[in-house]
């Protein structure tokens, strides 16, 4: 059977509900995002998980174990601390049965959203009265042209995509299924790759919040699933 890889973006945050830039900001789920986040897990429910990759925010974390709430599998996500000392140490499991039970969640702040330096709390209506809309889209949706100290996507795609091919890919080719929490930015870069799309043509590409994106993974080729 084909591995499969799940991709989800985040539920609406407290700060996309009000139009804000977030970037690296950690900003939790709205209520909207909540309920999102639930019906991404009743379309996922049915799929067995083996692994979670989360990012460092707290709203991709909360989508992800929201999602997971409802899953049909039996087993319960366990986020892994690693390098955190005692925290790590001591989130020692003794009981092999329990172990069995659980998933391992992984943090990755490679799979953060796009930094977006000085725009990062501002108001975007705001921010595109007092620099134009052309400029604030140039910010927002142009490969290679960052705002002001902030990451552009190609800066994102060179930390997200390495960070997929060297630690994600291979769980994929030992035949586990694998679950993505991230953001429209890390995810549009991961897809950027599984599709061959052109610097133009992700551009182009929205991905819905809360939405599940999944693809199969067969021979080190990947296949994305028709959900409709």
């Amino acid at each position: 059977m084909p591995s499969k890889l799940i991709l989800l973006r985040h539920g609406q945050s407290e700060w996309n509900k009000l139009y804000f830039f977030t970037g690296w900001v950690d900003i939790p789920l709205s209520m909207k995002g909540i309920e999102e986040a639930l019906e991404a897990g009743e379309k996922i429910a049915e799929i067995p998980i083996d692994v979670i990759y989360i990012s460092s925010l707290m709203r991709a974390q909360m989508t992800a174990m929201i999602a997971m709430a409802g899953h049909k599998g039996g087993r319960v996500p366990q986020i892994l601390h690693t390098g955190e000392g005692k925290l790590d140490e001591w989130a020692k499991i003794h009981n092999p049965k329990a172990a069995k039970m659980t998933i391992p969640v992984i943090e990755a702040w490679e799979l953060n959203e796009r930094m977006y330096g000085d725009l990062q709390g501002l108001d975007k209506r705001e921010t595109m009265d007092k620099y134009g809309e052309e400029q604030v889209h140039i910010w927002r949706r142009s490969f290679d042209i960052p705002p002001p100290n902030g990451e552009c996507l190609a800066d994102t795609a060179a930390r997200s995509i390495p960070y997929f091919q060297e630690k994600i890919v291979p769980h994929l080719a030992s035949g586990q299924n694998v679950f993505i929490s991230a953001h429209g930015n890390s995810l549009r870069s991961i897809i950027m790759h599984l599709d061959n799309l052109s610097k133009e043509e992700v551009l182009k590409l929205e991905l819905a919040t809360g939405v599940p994106i999944i693809y199969e993974y067969e021979g080190g080729e990947f296949g994305r699933l028709d959900l409709s």
